[in-house]
């Protein structure tokens, strides 16, 4: 057995079961050696970024790793956009970058570099592994990084995979590093917080804690005290929809955030950090917060949230009436207050605009749906019109590399097949990674795309406002402007192998997106706003 092949054998053993790829040279003896693994399968991307998207997306699903392969320093640079993202949403992945063998990397051929500097701004571990005999400790040492949340990258230089791993005899287990505990002290102080002030308090909720449980125990909390439960702005996923409870998230512009925070002299996080503006403006505050706000750390970043959540449940009077989410929630009123229930806008018609396409998205996801929604700025509305949509997984941007909710989708379907995704993309953003459309056509990904076309960077547009310039010319005018020439939706997703269609109207894209739902396999509409 060779290095590449105890290395296959050692993820199959450890729960791998897919491995996103775009494979070179010096990874052909892990690609060979993926015939002789049968638990783990191997998908194509024709980009890399797709690679460490599509990654991303299936974590976010399933809170376990993929597997990446990628091609040496420049391959894995392809990916780092998408890298970055997943190690802001905290994604579980374990990444494979081949290297020159070690005998050929002093000849300084011309695909030499520091793959490890490279990796190290986005990756929680990483390692080079020495030889062949050494790949299975190694890859099972990464694998159990990867399984408490992070992202590790292994290096793997060509002999080692060729070479016989001749000390080899069983794949090693993974072991997950101890994980960050709940301290009862942190508990008590949050509880006596809320016990004191709970209106004027508010629970900040990321990561993990924005699903249905940790939701859940917080609107318990919520309803007995009094406080208000938030989310941040960018989160990976949140489970949401009728029946489940509301959370209001940090709006992304400074002015409206500064303006809800004001209403707070204290934040309880859960699994979340203090909220600071995206960008640095001038005149514009960095830090959102009210001045003199306290800050309480009830369950950081990588801990048990709901078991934190359910220790302050208990802290601020568990058995109480008030105490119980359903008791809570007897009356109409409570129960709209904290369980969102089923309740979309009226179905508009016409010409389509932002407001309508909010409007009509929260009628149009189906239950149980993966939405992902990197719309920008047509969609500064869709997250509030959908909260009393049908239920369904909400994925969002995390570390703000545009272009990622393409590749994201495949790994989320690939994840989830029994489940209908629905990608909301941005014609300028959705040409980071066109390339997902190759891999959604050629696994036959069960997914439905709104590429919204206004032919513009708006979102630049804006923030030439936000960071001052009232007035700017046509030099500047030409790199905001995306419409010459006019980007061909529809013929570059045929070209891909995805069926697609324009429409115009409300009443098309509500006919094509319904028999986009209906049939199974990948389908794109172009929405001209």
């Amino acid at each position: 057995m060779n290095g590449a092949e105890s290395l296959l054998e050692t993820l199959g053993h450890n729960g791998i079961e897919v491995c996103f790829a775009n494979p070179g040279t010096s990874e052909m003896h892990f690609v060979a050696a993926l015939d002789r693994q049968p638990h783990v399968r191997g998908v194509l991307g024709l980009f890399e970024g797709v690679v460490t998207g599509a990654a991303d997306g299936y974590s976010r699903m399933l809170d376990k790793p993929a597997a990446t392969l990628l091609h040496l320093g420049p391959g894995a640079a392809n990916g780092l956009s998408s890298l970055h993202n997943a190690l802001r949403a905290r994604t579980s992945m374990v990444n494979i970058i081949g290297d020159h063998a070690g005998y050929h990397r002093s000849l300084d051929a011309p695909l030499t570099s520091d793959i490890e500097g490279a990796l190290r701004p986005f990756s929680d571990w990483v390692r080079t592994s020495p030889s062949a005999n050494s790949i299975a400790k190694d890859a099972a040492d990464a694998i159990g990084y990867s399984l408490s949340g992070q992202i590790s990258s292994l290096i793997l230089p060509a002999d080692t995979a060729w070479n016989n791993a001749d000390q080899y005899t069983q794949p090693p287990n993974a072991v997950v590093p101890s994980s960050v505990s709940i301290k009862p002290v942190d508990v008590d102080a949050a509880a006596a917080r809320l016990r004191d002030s709970g209106p004027r308090t508010a629970i900040l909720l990321g990561g993990r804690a924005l699903r249905t449980s940790q939701l859940e125990a917080a609107a318990r909390i919520a309803a007995a005290t009094g406080a208000t439960l938030l989310a941040e702005t960018f989160a990976a996923r949140t489970e949401r929809g009728a029946g489940r409870p509301t959370v209001t998230k940090i709006p992304y512009p400074v002015e409206p955030s500064v303006e809800l925070l004001q209403n707070f002299d204290a934040l309880i996080f859960v699994d979340a950090k203090p909220p600071v503006a995206f960008f640095a403006y001038p005149d514009k505050p960095s830090v959102l917060t009210a001045p003199g706000t306290t800050f309480f750390t009830l369950s950081p970043i990588g801990a048990d949230s709901l078991q934190a959540l359910e220790d302050l449940d208990e802290a601020v009077g568990a058995g109480s009436a008030g105490n119980h989410l359903a008791d809570a929630v007897g009356s109409s009123r409570g129960r709209s207050s904290l369980l969102a229930e089923l309740a979309p806008a009226p179905v508009p018609s016409g010409t389509i605009t932002s407001a309508k396409l909010a409007a009509w998205l929260s009628g149009a996801i189906p239950e149980n749906a993966i939405v992902l929604d990197e719309s920008i700025t047509t969609g500064w509305d869709f997250y509030a019109q959908t909260a009393q949509s049908q239920p369904h997984d909400y994925l969002g941007g995390t570390g703000g590399s545009i272009g990622w909710a393409l590749p994201v989708g495949a790994g989320a379907a690939i994840s989830s097949p029994d489940r209908k995704v629905i990608v909301l993309e941005s014609d300028g953003s959705g040409m980071y990674n066109p390339q997902s459309l190759w891999t959604y056509a050629r696994e036959q990904l069960d997914i439905v795309v709104l590429i919204f076309a206004n032919r513009k960077y708006q979102i630049l547009r804006n923030e030439m406002s936000n960071v001052g310039v009232a007035d700017f010319g046509p030099k500047a005018e030409s790199l905001l402007d995306i419409g010459n020439p006019a980007i061909d939706w529809v013929s570059l997703s045929h070209g891909m192998g995805v069926p697609a269609t324009r429409v115009e109207t409300i009443e098309e894209l509500d006919r094509d997106f319904r028999a986009g739902l209906a049939e199974s396999g990948p389908r794109l509409i172009e929405v001209l706003v």
